[in-house]
């Protein structure tokens, strides 16, 4: 396993944010922003940062909310106010891959994003705005958006790993999303992992006792290895 993370401060306007990175041994391949769930920076999110720094990335957790987090019951009224408007909300998530390209850890890398529940939404959030992000990946990820992708928009590949099972994503939504991309003339892979439930990559996730949410041991290395399948393309080492 890598190093312990760093704490890197960073800000959107006036709101003070907190971000982790993980620096590779070696010489790194690109810089990864990692958007987390609703509930913010976690031990899971910390062990992803950290595998992907032992696969030769440099990788930042994204800070959403810049207060500390205890829990679902806690993240659901930030992550509404975050979310109550398209510019507010991507302005978030530009700040955080700002914050990672200007790190001198990622100085002269290319980059890409990925991220999980809340987080998948958001790197594809990031997608639709057009930054020069090389792929972002989506792991059990909200798909809807409150603004399209527009046409030619979306400069990167994009990966989303989904829970068929997942009922805060039903089918309509990612009829919704394939739709969206087509007419915005994106390039995506969309991988459906039947009877998986929302939440399948971490394994707390069934301590939690939510019905909507489920680890899957088996979805969890499928995706895994489709993200580094990617990254390997996009990326070669």
């Amino acid at each position: 396993m890598s190093a312990a993370l760093e704490e890197v401060a960073y800000r959107d306007g006036d709101v003070a944010l907190t971000g982790w990175l993980a620096r590779p041994a070696g010489p790194a391949r690109a810089a990864i922003v990692v958007f987390p769930t609703i509930i913010n920076i976690t031990d899971h999110m910390r062990r992803r940062a950290g595998m992907l720094a032992d696969a030769g990335f440099v990788a930042l957790i994204a800070d959403f909310y810049g207060v500390p987090v205890p829990g679902f019951e806690a993240a659901g009224p930030l992550a509404q106010a975050l979310r109550a408007t398209a510019a507010g909300y991507r302005a978030r998530i530009v700040a955080a891959h700002d914050a990672l390209r200007a790190h001198p850890a990622a100085a002269g890398l290319p980059s890409t994003a990925i991220g999980y529940c809340m987080g998948g939404q958001a790197a594809l959030e990031l997608a639709r705005t057009g930054a020069d992000i090389a792929a972002a990946v989506s792991f059990h990820g909200l798909l809807d958006t409150q603004e399209p992708a527009r046409p030619g928009a979306v400069r990167a590949r994009l990966l989303v790993c989904h829970g068929d099972a997942d009922p805060l994503v039903p089918r309509d939504q990612v009829l919704g999303f394939w739709q969206e991309m087509d007419a915005a003339g994106a390039q995506w892979h969309f991988h459906s992992y039947s009877g998986v439930r929302h939440g399948f990559t971490d394994p707390a996730s069934d301590a939690r006792g939510l019905p909507a949410i489920g680890y899957d041991a088996s979805a969890d290395r499928q995706s895994w290895a489709a993200l580094m399948a990617l990254l390997d393309e996009v990326f070669p080492a």
